[in-house]
Order: C-alpha cells, then sequence, then structure tokens
C-alpha cells in the first residue's frame, strides 16, 4: 500500500474518502468536512491542506504511469478548469418544430411590421434634397452616358439608405427601402417608355434613372 494511504492519519481516510474515489467524490466530501466544521479557522485549514494533499497524491500516480479511475477522473478535472473555453456557458437554441408533427402553438409567428410615414426634419430633410437634387440634375440636365448613370444611382442609393439608418437606426430595414424604391422607380421608367414613343435606349434609361431616384428621395423623407 501507497505509504501516503497507509494508517489512520491519510488525507483520504481524514476527508473520507476511498484511494480510487473519483474527483466529484473527493470534492463532495471536502465540501461537507467544511460544512460541518463551521467557522473555524484552523479545521478549515487542515481539511483544505488534505484536499490538496490528494490531489497531489494523484498527481505523482499519473506522473508514476499508476492511473486509477479517481486519478482519470482527477485530470479530466483539471483540464476543464484549466480550459477557458469550457467556462463559457453558450445561449441555448431555441427547438424549431420538425416535420408535420409540430403543434401549430409551437410554430413561430412571422409578424410583419406596418411601414410608418412622416416627413424628415432639419439635417433628415435638407441632406436628401440636396444630394438628391443634385443627382436629379446631373441626370437631367447633363445626360450622362449609362455607365455614369449607374453610378449616379448606386450613390442615391447608398445616400437613401445612409438617411434612413440615421433616421431610425435600423440596418435591414433602410437598406430593404433603399433597393426598394430602387426597383419601383426603374419599374415604373420601363412602364413609362413605351406610351412615350422612347426610341432611344439612352432616353429610357434617363428616365427610369430619374424615376428612380424621385422614389428614393420620398421614401428617404417620408420612411419613419
Amino acid at each position: 500500500m501507497e505509504p501516503g494511504h497507509s494508517g489512520t492519519d491519510s488525507p483520504y481516510v481524514r476527508l473520507g474518502v476511498a484511494d480510487d474515489a473519483s474527483f466529484d467524490a473527493v470534492h463532495a466530501a471536502k465540501t461537507e468536512k467544511l460544512a460541518a466544521c463551521g467557522d473555524d479557522p484552523q479545521a478549515r485549514a487542515r481539511i483544505e491542506a488534505d484536499y490538496d494533499a490528494v490531489l497531489m497524491d494523484r498527481l505523482k500516480q499519473r506522473q508514476a504511469g499508476k492511473i486509477s479511475q479517481g486519478a482519470i477522473s482527477a485530470s479530466q478535472q483539471e483540464a476543464r478548469a484549466a480550459s477557458p473555453l469550457r467556462q463559457l456557458k453558450l445561449p441555448a437554441l431555441p427547438q424549431l418544430p420538425m416535420g408535420r408533427t409540430a403543434s401549430p402553438r409551437s410554430r413561430p409567428v412571422l409578424s410583419m411590421e406596418v411601414p410608418r410615414f412622416a416627413l424628415a426634419e432639419r439635417q433628415l430633410l435638407w441632406l436628401p434634397l440636396l444630394v438628391h437634387g443634385g443627382l436629379l440634375a446631373w441626370v437631367v440636365v447633363f445626360s450622362p452616358p449609362s455607365g455614369t448613370l449607374s453610378l449616379i444611382l448606386a450613390l442615391g442609393t447608398g445616400i437613401t439608405i445612409l438617411n434612413l439608418l440615421w433616421r431610425h437606426g435600423r440596418f435591414f430595414k433602410a437598406t430593404f427601402w433603399g433597393f426598394a424604391g430602387l426597383a419601383v422607380g426603374l419599374a415604373m421608367g420601363a412602364l413609362l417608355t413605351q406610351p412615350l414613343a422612347v426610341t432611344s435606349p439612352l432616353q429610357e434609361v434617363q428616365i427610369s434613372s430619374t424615376l428612380a431616384l424621385l422614389v428614393q428621395l420620398v421614401l428617404a423623407l417620408t420612411v419613419a
């Protein structure tokens, strides 16, 4: 028998655990002993010393190649304590209904937010007017080529998104309305070029770009 395990003066005996006790059993015995001794500092110090002696004995067993079940358990517990990632508690993922057996009450209900409209004020009012007004003048007066029109529409979309983001602070909502204004304006331009008998592709793109910028300007000023 090991010298540290023999006799009645062994830390195992004082803690009341077996030589091959698991780490959980050793830790539980220490906790029980500490609770029983109350606030006696000397008794608590002896219990802590016995607990440390047991852990040290387990370490010596591992180094000597004498791996008992208790030493394996202690090694696993020490590895968990040494890894900071083990201490992180990740939030539980919500359980989604699987297949057709899910109850109708457990299915998530999608709520559609009704858009609110209100006229912008101060910087949120004059900034879109200034930027979109300049872009509109660029399109109408200078008749830029199609490549430049694409750049102008990109600038108009970006300014619309930034203004809406500045207004209500919601990125996805601002992005949706920015691209929605672009799509609606281009679609309106495509529909209006036929009744107006527009024959030039450049004029068609110019009309669509003008309407897209106008729709984006209205949305930047009114979507709350």
